[in-house]
This record gives C-alpha cells, sequence and structure tokens, in this order.
C-alpha cells in the first residue's frame, strides 16, 4: 500500500526537509536572486524576486502528492538553504531537481538532501527507479547524483534554460533502488 504524506518531513542528519512556507519566501529570494544559481536550473527565473518564492510556493502547495513533493532544505542551525524536488514529468520514473544558495555550496548539503528525499520516495511512493539531470558546465551537480548513486545514461538533451534564456545540454542519470 502507498501511503501519501500531504506534508511530509523528512530527517537526516544536519537537515530537515519540509513543505516550503509563504514565510519562507524572502529567505528563497535571497538565495535564489544570484545568477550562478538560478542558470543551473531549468525553470527557475533570473533576476528572481520575493514574489517569485511566493508564486513557486503557491504553485507546489497544489502539487498532487502522488506525482510531487517539494521540500525546503533547512539547516538545523543555518536556516532555509535551498530547495529539492521529486516529480513526475514525462520520463518513465519521476524526476528529482535541486538547488542550493551559493554561501552553503561545498559542505555536502545538496548530497545528504537528495539522499533522504530517496529513502522518503522509496518509501513512502515505492519508487525503485528516479531520473536526473546536470548541465554539462556544472559538473559538481553530477558529483552530487553520483554521491547519491546515481549513474550516467549516456543520454544528452537540450533543455531550455529561464535564466540562461537558452537551449543548453543536459547530462541524464538514473538511480536505481
Amino acid at each position: 500500500m502507498c501511503v501519501i504524506e500531504i506534508s511530509p518531513v523528512v530527517e537526516t542528519r544536519r537537515l530537515v526537509l519540509r513543505a516550503p512556507r509563504l514565510q519562507d519566501a524572502p529567505r528563497l529570494a535571497a538565495l535564489a536572486n544570484d545568477i550562478d544559481v538560478a542558470r543551473m536550473t531549468l525553470r527557475m527565473p533570473y533576476p528572481y524576486a520575493v514574489t517569485d518564492a511566493e508564486g513557486f510556493i503557491d504553485s507546489i502547495q497544489g502539487q498532487d502528492p502522488r506525482r510531487g513533493a517539494t521540500f525546503l532544505i533547512d539547516h538545523e542551525d543555518l536556516g532555509p538553504v535551498g530547495v529539492i524536488g521529486l516529480f513526475e514529468d514525462g520520463d518513465p520514473a519521476p524526476e528529482t531537481g535541486y538547488w542550493i544558495g551559493r554561501p552553503f555550496w561545498g559542505r555536502g548539503f545538496a548530497t545528504e538532501a537528495l539522499e533522504g528525499a530517496l529513502v522518503w520516495a522509496g518509501r513512502h511512493w515505492r519508487r525503485r527507479a528516479m531520473v536526473a539531470g546536470h548541465f554539462t558546465d556544472n559538473p559538481a551537480s553530477g558529483r552530487v547524483l553520483e554521491k547519491a548513486g546515481f549513474l550516467y545514461t549516456g543520454e544528452v538533451r537540450r533543455s531550455f534554460s529561464r535564466a540562461r534564456n537558452a537551449e543548453t545540454d543536459i547530462r541524464r542519470m538514473v538511480w536505481l533502488a
């Protein structure tokens, strides 16, 4: 039986993955309003204002919990440091995507959040496979995915990045439980 939580909370060693709230919007906007963060995502605009964060939070509150889950990555001492999402997007397996604010790069938060989200997806969605991708000019994201157990598929897709306002190559990866 698949049990779906409406507002799931995932705890890892240093992080809590939880639903973003409207009061998180100013912090999310401050972290996301960085071209080097936004340009490594498909959907995030740049510049990124508080109204963008509020719209993002409103949109995910309407997510079907059987098809998607979006978490704020909240550090026990530092507060919100980024976002991670799991969603069905036309591929045979659900996809994951994430971003971390620049002040928190290189601390292992993305890997820790991803590993926690994968455990949650396995237990609560009964998912045994997940896909992801990273821009070819973002090898650090590829290392995060590899550390969490993702493998390269050999596929490269061109997709439109909103912040770049351009088509960009994405290296596709897969995770199998």
